[in-house]
């Protein structure tokens, strides 16, 4: 044997030696009972941060996301409701931008930071199913889901139910495991947190319901305090809530039926369909590449392919029963079977029209249905394999986020909902604003896409007002923007600019018209000019040459 040969063979057993210890570290720490929990906060921390980076270079050529300054504008006023939704993603997003700046890096921040919270939660329901080292596997799984990293970017009440719903979740194991009426009370404020994100947690809240009805154990949890006490919980922390609702004469609901009710039955099978293939398609990634990682051990030196039943135990019945909770995992595998099929049936029956976001909070167990599954083979290697496999598409994502965004800016030159520069607009329309009346500017009309932009951007973060919307986020009025003066904006390249125009004429009569284009150039490629027409309405007492301050 040359030295040519012996080298390379002394490389690859330094290498699998190095890879055999971390391996056994990982799996040893995943496994302990206090090392566990920072490893698992350790790796959401690492996993928020190096993602928040990442959507930072992604998203440089684009101002935030619509989704995102409307929740930055609930957070500006502290309501029981905004109108659209219940409050709880406007109080977060209201105390987030207390602590950090108003700046798209601080909006990715807070994207990543809830889907870290959401990950370590995933990570306490799995200890109460699995064993420490599958409950570990399922957190990785979960990183390398697309909701949890590139299709996290948007903070909002989609997103936010990645907190509140695991919560739900682990309350109700907590529940169905003690029976007592302490956990009913976590259970039912859980249920009412999960409710004050959005309403259609009640997906989340029927799957419970079927899970203990069908589980059969469910008379020993039935007859416990802990249900009933979390129902009286529930309606009572939701009281003041439902008042709101109530003395908003039901604008939340309204919104939810004028919106996405549908008459064709044809287009609602047509997006239950989208809806179906675009969740199943996202859960792929992160079943195949952990199928990868388990596949990946060296089994005997058998492939899967090979050997597609290498993944299975080969240990018996008892054996297995020491990984998996077959009682909770029962649970979870109802939860999620029931989340799967019912909401989509439900959209076929009701002709409702499915967005394909709304799944984004119902398949956060997956992973751990699929994982608890007690003859699948877990081997300690297989820890290693999946956290590299994160680690290589989470570096290589990171190096090519900036190259990513010049690339799609310039395949998409027109692309106005992306790469409008309303930011620049905002920035112009305040200084307008400043040098007229030498007042904070206070208001800001003008459809949903435009309003709660201005609101982010500007310094002065006016309140958004909509014209004709029927579900007012209450955070103006009509009455208080023409006392305080206001700025109309509509969009040219909007198609419901003649109705934008009609209601200025109607209700900004002595404005000041302008027409303000704006364009954004990102690494030499410019983005579409688009037009604004402005009417830049005085305050209601206004006398130019004496500023007044809105109160």
């Amino acid at each position: 044997m040359t030295a040519v040969q012996v080298l390379p063979a002394t490389a690859r057993a330094r290498t699998s030696a190095i890879v055999r210890r971390i391996a056994a570290w990982l799996a040893a720490a995943a496994s302990d009972r206090k090392a566990g929990l920072w490893l698992v906060i350790g790796f959401a921390l690492a996993h928020a941060v190096l993602w928040t980076f990442i959507l930072i270079n992604l998203k440089a050529a684009q101002d935030v996301h619509m989704d995102v300054a409307e929740g930055f504008a609930w957070g500006q006023k502290f309501q029981l409701g905004y109108g659209k939704h219940p409050p709880l993603s406007g109080w977060i997003a209201g105390l987030w931008f207390r602590i950090f700046p108003v700046a798209d890096w601080a909006t990715y921040a807070l994207a990543m930071a809830t889907l870290g919270c959401g990950l370590v939660i995933a990570w306490l329901i799995s200890l109460r199913v699995v064993d420490r080292r599958r409950a570990f596997f399922v957190v990785v799984m979960l990183a390398l889901y697309p909701i949890f990293n590139f299709k996290g970017y948007k903070y909002n009440p989609d997103l936010l139910q990645l907190v509140t719903l695991p919560l739900l979740v682990l309350a109700y194991l907590h529940a169905f495991e003690k029976r007592s009426a302490r956990a009913g009370l976590w259970l039912g404020l859980a249920g009412a947190l999960a409710l004050m994100t959005k309403y259609w947690v009640l997906t989340m809240i029927g799957a419970i319901g079927i899970a203990a009805l069908l589980h059969p154990d469910r008379l020993l949890f039935l007859r416990s305090p802990a249900p009933w006490v979390a129902i009286v919980t529930l309606v009572v922390a939701m009281m003041p809530h439902l008042l709101w609702l109530k003395d908003t004469d039901f604008v939340a609901v309204t919104y939810a039926g004028d919106v996405y009710g549908l008459s064709s039955r044809t287009q609602s099978l047509q997006l239950v369909l989208g809806y179906i293939g675009h969740n199943l398609a996202l859960l792929a990634v992160p079943v195949v590449l952990a199928a990868v990682a388990l596949a990946w051990a060296p089994l005997s030196r058998v492939s899967l392919a090979r050997r597609p039943l290498a993944l299975s135990a080969r240990t018996g019945p008892a054996g297995a029963d020491r990984s998996v909770n077959r009682s909770q995992a029962l649970n979870i595998w109802i939860i999620q079977i029931v989340v799967a099929i019912g909401p989509p049936l439900g959209g076929l029956i009701f002709s409702v029209y499915m967005k394909t976001d709304w799944g984004i909070s119902l398949f956060f167990l997956t992973p751990l249905a699929l994982v608890a599954l007690p003859r699948l083979r877990m081997q300690r290697i297989a820890l290693f394999h999946i956290t590299a496999i994160w680690l290589v598409v989470t570096l290589a994502a990171l190096a090519a986020s900036p190259t990513i965004a010049v690339r799609e800016m310039a395949d998409n030159p027109n692309g106005a909902s992306s790469y409008g520069a309303r930011s620049q607009l905002a920035r112009e329309l305040t200084q307008a604003w400043h040098a007229r009346f030498q007042t904070r500017w206070g208001v800001v009309a003008g459809t949903t896409e435009i309003g709660e932009p201005m609101t982010f951007y500007s310094p002065d973060h006016p309140a958004p007002y909509t014209p004709g919307e029927l579900w007012s986020s209450g955070l103006t009025s009509l009455e208080e923007a023409k006392r305080l003066g206001f700025i109309g904006i509509c969009d040219t390249s909007d198609g419901r600019l003649p109705v934008c125009e009609a209601w200025m004429a109607a209700n900004a009569v002595n404005a000041e018209p302008l027409t303000i284009t704006t364009q954004r150039f990102f690494h030499g490629h410019p983005g579409p000019a688009i037009s604004w027409k402005v009417y830049i309405t005085p305050p209601g007492k206004f006398r130019p040459g004496i500023p007044e301050t809105p109160p």
